[in-house]
C-alpha cells in the first residue's frame, strides 16, 4: 500500500462529503475500521472509503437505517467468505470438509437474515 492510498479523516470526510463525526460514529459502530497513525489519528485506505461510500448511498439513496446496514454488510462479508469455497475448493482439502465450511457459512447467513 503507497502512503499516497492513504487519507486522514479530515481529508476523508471531504472526499466522501460526510462530517468527520459521522464516520467516527461508523467507525464506533464497528461499520469501518480505519488504520491508526503513531499518534493515533485515524487514517483510511481505498477500500475504507469505497466501503464507506457504500453505506453512504445505502443510508442516503436506499433509505436503509445503519443497523439493516450492519446487517447488509455482515451479510456480504460472509458470501464473500463463501464464494471462494464455491468456485474455487482447495485442492488438499476433503469434501466433507468443504461441505462443512460451506454449511457454516450458509448457517451463518440464514441467521443474519433472520430466518
Amino acid at each position: 500500500m503507497r502512503e499516497s492510498d492513504l487519507y486522514l479523516i479530515s481529508v476523508a470526510a471531504r472526499m466522501l462529503d460526510m462530517h468527520p463525526q459521522t464516520l467516527r460514529k461508523y467507525e464506533r459502530l464497528g461499520l469501518v475500521r480505519p488504520l491508526r497513525t503513531l499518534g493515533s489519528m485515524r487514517v483510511y485506505t481505498r477500500d475504507e472509503l469505497e466501503r464507506l461510500r457504500l453505506i453512504k448511498q445505502l443510508v442516503d439513496e436506499e433509505g436503509i437505517n445503519l443497523a439493516g446496514v450492519q446487517r447488509l454488510l455482515s451479510i456480504a462479508e460472509a458470501v464473500r467468505k463463501l464464494r471462494p469455497l464455491l468456485t474455487e475448493p482447495p485442492a488438499r482439502q476433503r469434501p466433507d470438509e468443504l461441505r462443512r465450511q460451506i454449511a457454516q457459512q450458509m448457517d451463518d447467513i440464514t441467521r443474519m437474515l433472520g430466518m
